[in-house]
């Protein structure tokens, strides 16, 4: 009896040990693998990492570049044909990344200077007016190019105002002149332009059609 029972324990170990070595894998007996070949096959480069510590963990952490904060970004109101393009293309954009929203700009009334003959001439208005302690700014509108800005306003009257103001700085050949007249239609509103949607934000270019987005106000 007893070595019957030794003859059994001797099987059941020798069992065991062509099962734990993987020899009955053949007939599909064997213990569950822990291996998972296709997500080893996934690696990028594996060779490539190092643990840091210390010191050098520090240094790293300063060098690396600051993530720039989430934006707001908007356009002027669009063209219905554009709005519609833009709902197409932002389809596949995350949920709430974006809206059009029906949007209302005023007219823009400016104190106008210009038209002027060339570059040489913006140039040197520049100078008189910076000499007079007047500020300027580029103009909006292609069509009054080359000139300059002494100020916009959303009414005639208020830019009337602040002309006769600047006369009285020796500011002569100023004049107002509509920029723009008022603009109705949706306006694009990107709420959150983080780090993971700025590289997203040149698929929109082509449909905006060079219509800017600017931070929103």
């Amino acid at each position: 009896m007893l070595r019957l029972a030794v003859l059994l324990l001797l099987l059941v170990n020798a069992v065991w040990f062509a099962w734990a070595q993987d020899l009955l894998r053949p007939w599909g007996l064997g213990p569950s693998s822990q291996a998972e070949p296709q997500r080893l096959a996934q690696q990028v480069q594996p060779e490539a990492m190092r643990l840091v510590q210390g010191e050098e963990a520090v240094r790293l952490v300063e060098s690396a570049p600051p993530l720039r904060p989430p934006e707001c970004l908007a356009t002027a109101p669009l063209p219905e044909s554009v709005a519609a393009a833009l709902r197409q293309r932002l389809a596949t954009w995350p949920a709430g990344s974006w809206r059009l929203e029906a949007t209302v700009e005023p007219a823009r009334w400016i104190i106008y200077m210009g038209k002027y003959p060339d570059a040489e001439m913006v140039e040197r208005k520049k100078g008189e007016l910076r000499r007079r302690g007047v500020s300027f700014e580029p103009v909006a509108n292609p069509a009054l190019e080359p000139g300059l800005s002494l100020g916009g306003f959303t009414s005639q009257a208020a830019a009337n105002d602040q002309l006769a103001v600047l006369a009285t700085r020796d500011v002569r050949s100023a004049r107002v002149v509509q920029e723009r007249a008022e603009l109705r239609g949706p306006a694009l509103r990107l709420p959150l332009v983080d780090d993971l949607l700025r590289p997203r934000l040149g698929e929109l270019q082509a449909v905006l059609g060079g219509r800017p987005l600017a931070p929103c106000r």
